[in-house]
């Protein structure tokens, strides 16, 4: 009898425990409402009980409690008490006896429950807003009492995975500039060839000091042009100089011969023809020479360009730098500054075919000036906007058209795509008063919160018939809203 005593109290225990576990399904929340005001949040909602059959001596407190989705961060609001009847009688008297009121601190809202009717409790809390609360969801957590705290049951429930909803996320348009298909992509590389010559002669001797190593590195450059099937050449240009010891009008007769000299060896080593060629003896490079100076840290380095601007006569100049020092500086300039001035440069100018995206592909990785900037570009448009080759083709094309605003547009364009907005922001304002950066600037400001500056911007932008940044300032002004 005792045993049986036993089972049917433990199956009784069992049972209750189990009603009390599913309060919290009985229990309904409608006209949740929830907003951050300053630096509180605060929330509000109908709790109805209409469905929930309470026991006499229970309690069910209901508490609201804030999650965050990233971290291990929580909050609770005031908590809610509902009471079964006669736990109810018990607060009541022990309000009225001024003891203790069995009801946990700080509980925001007590109802006593009337079962089997309508009832609705409305409930309003606050807590102070941390940023974890951005993304973070709110459930109520349910405790059970009853029997004098002789049992008690768990549950929660949710009713938001976040709080507040996402911020609105802008969708940004980027320019990017077309450049234009260049007809004939015409195209000129410059060179200098620094030969040795016998005093006073202009005969190219290969085996004369070092001239065997400069003329391998002219058949080399020569080579790699006639070679390239892609290329075309139009024209060469020879252009002699030489340095200012000596006669003024014998040394630009020196000029002009040794100019011509290396012109025949191009047309005799490499078959060119000699009418492609444009030969100029300009004689003394005194311009090179100040230069040179000016870069140096020389003795009577003052004088020697106040000589340089103030004497006319370039055989006079010569001989006044003589005299400069006992004649010490001028031995400095013969050994180490005139060598250089004695110089061929020649120019090499071709014509480029056009070629194809997948030709186009490969060849920047090998001989980028090949390409035009529209051949570039459609190299780009075919790698996704995010990947590191898009980036690197607009990188490219500013290093070989470090003068073009297209190239240096796009590239900081793709600069935005790879979210180095500071960084685009660096090249487009030395070009700010070229209104097709102004969307591009609003772009970058934008990603980096500096809303004001975008906004501005895209005005600008939009008061110029830029379609694209009319669309982000909507964009932008509903991220401001949000």
């Amino acid at each position: 009898m005792k045993k049986f005593l036993y089972i049917c109290i433990l199956v009784l225990t069992a049972a209750t425990a189990s009603a009390q576990t599913r309060y919290i399904n009985n229990v309904k929340f409608g006209n949740l409402t929830r907003e951050k005001v300053n630096d509180r949040v605060q929330i509000a909602m109908d709790v109805l009980l209409s469905d929930l059959q309470l026991n006499t001596n229970d309690m069910l407190i209901l508490t609201p409690v804030l999650y965050s989705n990233n971290s291990a961060d929580s909050m609770a609001f005031a908590p809610m008490a509902v009471l079964g009847k006669v736990r109810n009688r018990i607060v009541e008297r022990n309000t009225k006896l001024n003891n203790p009121v069995p009801l946990p601190a700080g509980t925001q809202a007590v109802v006593a429950r009337k079962n089997r009717t309508e009832q609705t409790l409305t409930y309003n809390g606050a807590v102070p807003y941390v940023s974890w609360m951005r993304n973070a969801n709110l459930k109520v957590l349910a405790a059970v009492k009853g029997c004098a705290d002789c049992g008690e049951g768990l549950g929660e429930l949710l009713l938001t995975q976040r709080l507040f909803d996402e911020p609105y996320q802008p969708s940004y348009k980027l320019t990017y500039i077309v450049p234009e298909v260049e007809p004939v992509k015409a195209r000129a590389d410059r060179h200098t060839a620094t030969f040795n010559y016998v005093v006073g002669k202009h005969e190219l001797l290969r085996h004369y000091k070092n001239n065997a190593s400069e003329f391998e590195r002219v058949d080399k450059v020569i080579n790699e042009v006639k070679n390239n099937k892609d290329i075309q050449i139009t024209e060469f240009t020879v252009a002699g100089y030489a340095s200012p010891e000596g006669n003024f009008n014998s040394n630009r007769a020196l000029a002009d011969r040794r100019a011509n000299s290396f012109a025949d060896y191009l047309s005799n080593t490499h078959g060119i023809s000699r009418s492609q060629f444009r030969v100029t003896g300009y004689g003394e490079d005194w311009d090179g020479l100040k230069r040179a100076v000016e870069k140096s840290q020389i003795s009577d380095k003052d004088e020697i360009l106040r000589i340089i601007a103030s004497v006319a006569n370039p055989d006079a100049r010569d001989a006044q730098l003589m005299k400069l020092s006992g004649g010490t500086t001028y031995r400095t300039l013969l050994n180490n500054y005139y060598p250089p001035l004695r110089r061929t440069d020649y120019t090499i100018a071709y014509n480029v075919r056009a070629f194809s995206v997948e030709e186009a592909r490969e060849i920047i990785k090998t001989n980028p000036k090949l390409l035009s900037l529209n051949e570039m570009y459609l190299v780009a448009q075919s790698y996704p906007a995010d990947s590191k080759e898009f980036k690197e083709v607009f990188d490219i094309a500013t290093r070989m058209y470090p003068d073009e605003p297209i190239a240096l547009l796009n590239s900081a364009a793709a600069d935005i795509e790879m979210n180095s907005n500071r960084a685009a922001i660096e090249r487009l304002e030395k070009m700010q008063a070229d209104p097709r950066t102004w969307n591009n600037l609003g772009v970058a400001y934008a990603r980096l919160g500096e809303m004001e500056k975008a906004k501005d911007y895209f005005q600008r932008a939009a008061a110029q018939g830029d379609a694209d940044a009319k669309a982000n300032l909507e964009e932008l002004e509903k991220a401001m809203e949000n």
